[in-house]
């Protein structure tokens, strides 16, 4: 079936200007124009009954795109649709959630199908193959999660790289000089994940800055990865004395793992988290962490998507403030 994006090529233009060209929405060039119909001609294009029968109103359905790839920890990824959904109506909109791994295929195909306005796009990679698709669509979208080029998209999310610092820091005032990071599951850094590459920045940031050792090593979301991982930087690391948790579902088998090898939390290791409250607290030992602001993250997200729905400027880049709170995992460094 031939798509919109396929006349874009033929025609040398962008699926936008496509769209704009047959629906008549935006001034087009009469040159332009010819070459779109042409296109149109030629390859046999034929819009969907769906975008047609749309054209000049809304569906009031957002996309949230979430691919439920390895490593993701699906409970937190949840945590954020949810306060989609929640704002979404708000606004009197309904969310089709999109969970398969499709790429730009998936992109596309809703896309050329009308069933939406507009897409919040999740688990953003660096790199991500996705966005010159999303810069080019006739549809307002917004990630959550920053590429390392955002330029020309709409991003919103936790600053992941100061929270890795604002980590790492809080353990230095305490008087700790060997920290380390453990990080998401090993495909989440191969996939080059946005927020798991920015903590890493963060953490090996701070931890040059104040000339502290430090070392990084993913983990698989297991507690005998979280055993085999604490037995590695005793081994690799004998002062460490700090460590940072970004893994939600390692993070109490970590805790205990340390403990069986003989470390007391926090008399002997100070472990942080980035992790949500509810679960930082819940532990039997209330863990010291920087919130995953799950909530506000969604629902600025969907506030964002609707200013551009509605024509208004909306600011590329948002980035939420880490926000930590001081609890029973982290304490001053015992002296030798």
């Amino acid at each position: 079936m031939v798509k919109i994006t396929d006349v874009a090529r033929h025609a040398g233009v962008s699926a936008s200007t496509v769209s704009y060209a047959l629906s008549g929405k935006r001034p087009i060039s009469e040159e332009t124009r010819r070459r779109v119909e042409e296109a149109v001609r030629l390859l046999g294009y034929r819009p969907h009954a769906g975008a047609r029968a749309l054209a000049g109103r809304r569906s009031n359905v957002l996309a949230l795109v979430v691919p439920l790839r390895a490593g993701i920890n699906v409970p937190v990824v949840m945590r954020f649709a949810v306060s989609v959904v929640t704002t979404a109506r708000r606004y009197d909109h309904d969310v089709l959630l999109l969970t398969q791994e499709e790429g730009e295929e998936g992109l596309r195909r809703v896309a050329d199908t009308a069933l939406v306005d507009a897409l919040i796009v999740m688990d953003v990679q660096l790199h991500d193959p996705r966005l010159p698709l999303l810069r080019d669509l006739d549809r307002p979208s917004v990630l959550i999660g920053f590429p390392a080029d955002s330029d020309g998209l709409t991003c919103v999310d936790l600053d992941f790289k100061a929270a890795g610092e604002a980590c790492v820091e809080h353990l230095a005032r305490l008087g700790h000089r060997a920290v380390a990071l453990v990080g998401s599951p090993p495909e989440v850094y191969v996939r080059q994940t946005a927020f798991a590459q920015r903590v890493v920045q963060g953490f090996t940031a701070a931890a040059d800055r104040g000339r502290l050792s430090s070392a990084v090593h993913p983990c698989e979301a297991s507690p005998a990865a979280a055993r085999a991982v604490a037995e590695q930087l005793l081994c690799e690391q004998p002062a460490l004395t700090g460590v940072v948790v970004h893994n939600e579902a390692i993070l109490e088998p970590l805790i205990d793992a340390f403990e069986q090898l003989g470390l007391r939390v926090p008399a002997d290791l100070s472990i942080t988290a980035i992790c949500p409250d509810e679960l930082a607290e819940s532990l039997r030992l209330p863990v010291t962490s920087i919130a995953l602001p799950s909530t506000e993250v969604g629902t600025r997200a969907v506030e964002l998507l609707m200013r551009k729905l509605d024509g208004k400027d909306a600011p590329e880049a948002t980035l939420l403030p880490p926000r930590m709170t001081e609890r029973a995992s982290t304490a001053r460094r015992a002296l030798a």
